[in-house]
């Protein structure tokens, strides 16, 4: 019998030879370039969200989408939705590991092997990782945001500094995680920050929210989920930071997990 390795799998999109595509046959207008970047996304994060994963834009012209219950060929169907609906192909890389950032960098490597993101014969890849039988395995959630965004900041400052102050904290949260717990986390909007991470528990995510305190202070709390796929962690993890609003709670998670000890 063939053995079955429980692992993460992540997809990343790149649009194929893009950059030369924005300067040809001239510069195009920077507004058609952010709707066309702003409308692929809102395209392929409703894909993945039919599977139950969670997409992140990323650089907008590679993103990247936790999507455990993907049959990778599915993204044929992806690909055929852009070709069909924008000027523009997209090549995707899948990878899968037992952490976010090691399935994201497969993902990377495999895509880098296929040709270079400029490279105007490299169209509609689709490379994954490995053919190996896997079995997916679950994926814990953290949901961050700033502790009374509004009285704090919001209504404080200007937004331009409201902006820098959580983008401070975003990128401390961000190297953290990925430094310390091999984890993927991303500025989703607002004062909200999601991280998929592998199979941590409450002390790595007080470690760090007190790091970020300490780096930027700005003060997070966060609610946890973990579950089968993205989705149902993070609908945990939402319901979770609900808590911690209630109840003034730095780390809240799901019943199972001992963030509620």
């Amino acid at each position: 019998m063939e053995a079955v390795t429980t692992v993460m799998q992540v997809a990343l999109i790149q649009i194929d030879d893009y950059g030369p595509w924005t300067v040809t046959p001239e510069p195009r207008r920077e507004t058609d370039l952010q709707s066309l970047q702003a409308s692929l996304f809102a395209d392929f994060a409703e894909f993945v969200g039919a599977y139950d994963g969670y997409a992140f834009y990323g650089r907008f012209d590679n993103m990247y989408a936790v999507v455990n219950e993907i049959d990778p060929t599915a993204f044929e169907r992806f690909q055929r939705r852009v070709r069909n609906s924008y000027p523009v192909t997209v090549s995707v890389g899948v990878g899968r590991a037992s952490t976010p950032v090691e399935a994201l960098d497969v993902a990377s490597e495999r895509l880098q092997a296929a040709g270079s993101a400029q490279d105007g014969d490299r169209r509609e890849v689709l490379a994954v990782g490995s053919d190996e039988p896997v079995e997916a395995g679950s994926v814990t959630v953290g949901h961050f945001d700033v502790v009374d965004v509004t009285g704090s900041l919001t209504d404080r400052r200007n937004a331009v500094d409201v902006t820098l102050a959580i983008r401070r904290a975003t990128l401390e949260l961000v190297t953290y995680l990925r430094q310390e717990y091999d984890s993927i986390a991303h500025f989703v909007g607002g004062d909200n920050i999601i991280a998929v991470c592998p199979d941590i528990g409450p002390g790595a995510f007080d470690d760090a929210i007190e790091h970020v305190n300490a780096e930027t202070g700005i003060e997070l709390q966060v609610g946890v989920g973990r579950g089968p796929t993205a989705h149902v962690a993070g609908d945990e993890a939402k319901a979770a930071l609900e808590r911690c609003r209630a109840t003034g709670a730095r780390i809240r998670g799901v019943d199972k997990l001992p963030a509620d000890d």
